[in-house]
Formats: structure tokens, sequence, C-alpha cells
């Protein structure tokens, strides 16, 4: 994925250095974070040099550094995944995120996203984007109906890295959703 810029944010792609994986870890090491989105706290730097390891070679994930302090607060990524197989075949991504609670609160995920959408049906050429929220995670469902998704359907299922099985809520939206959205 490709550098992009918002007012407050710069979404790039994760280096393989010592500050990436120590904001990496700032984050996920915080128990708030990671079993709302399906992956287990991170115990150590070993899991974040892993995570962040993995993000660089899937190139499907970018590191938000926040403009103001040069540090990496989250994450945003279109992954190749297909929660529906009736929109499988169309050009479709599922978008992925989190962010370090002390900047909860502050819009920064919508503004992220929106920057995330606008790449993936410009420059990707995308026809649908997916997203879902486990049941509970309503700080992802708020984000998710501020960027103009609409609910799909829901099931439970196993969470992506954690043993227990989950409702999960997907949502998704069209290239034609979003250019209505923008007036286009």
């Amino acid at each position: 994925m490709e550098r992009l810029e918002t007012h407050r944010l710069i979404l790039r792609p994760w280096q393989l250095n010592q500050r990436d994986a120590e904001d990496l870890y700032d984050y996920a090491k915080d128990p708030r974070v990671g079993p709302i989105a399906g992956w287990p706290v991170h115990q150590s730097m070993e899991n974040s040099w892993t995570v962040l390891t993995q993000f660089v070679k899937d190139d499907e994930v970018l590191a938000l550094e926040d403009r103001a302090t040069g540090r990496v607060i989250g994450s945003i990524g279109l992954h190749r995944r297909s929660p529906e197989e009736a929109t499988a075949h169309l050009p479709h991504r599922e978008l992925g995120y989190c962010l370090n609670p002390a900047f909860w609160g502050r819009g920064l995920m919508p503004e992220a996203a929106k920057a995330c959408i606008q790449y993936g049906f410009e420059s990707m050429g995308l026809a649908i984007i997916w997203c879902g929220h486990y049941e509970g995670n309503g700080q992802s469902r708020r984000v998710i109906k501020k960027c103009g998704f609409s609910y799909a359907f829901s099931r439970r299922e196993s969470a992506t890295q954690l043993p227990e099985k989950r409702l999960t809520h997907y949502y998704n939206l069209t290239r034609e959703e979003w250019q209505r959205c923008l007036g286009r």
C-alpha cells in the first residue's frame, strides 16, 4: 500500500526498525486493544517484532503516524479477505484497524479510514470494501457508521487469532454508495 496523508495523520508502510516495533508494542500490550479486534495481547517485544515483520511482508497494513508526535499510534489496512462468498468474485478488500487507547475519542480512526477507503476505490479499483466488528465493540461500530458502511449480516465465528467463537457483525460499502456520499 502507498503512503497516505490526512490532516492529523500519516498512513505509511511499516518499517522494520526499533521505533516502529516499540510503538506497536506500546499499544498492542494493552488488553483493551487486541482482544476486541480478535488477536491476543502482545506479551513481549518479540510478539510485536513478529507482527511487524508480517505487516511488512504482506503489504496490507499501514502504520498510523501521529503528525504532532511522529509516533505510530495504530494501524489500518485493506486485507485480502472475503467475509461473504456471494461477492468474492468482485474486487474487494476488508478494512481493519486498531488504535492506541491514548488516542481514542479524537476522531482519528474515521479520518484514517476515510483516506484508506478513498485509496481502495480510487487507486485499487475496488468494487466493495468490507468491515466488521465483534459484538460489544461499540467504538469500532461507530467508526464503521461514520464512514458510511451499511449493515450486511452477522454470524458467530472464531476470532482471527483467539480460540473462542464470537458474534461478528459485517458491513459493506460499494463504490457507488461511497460516490453518492461524496456527491459524485
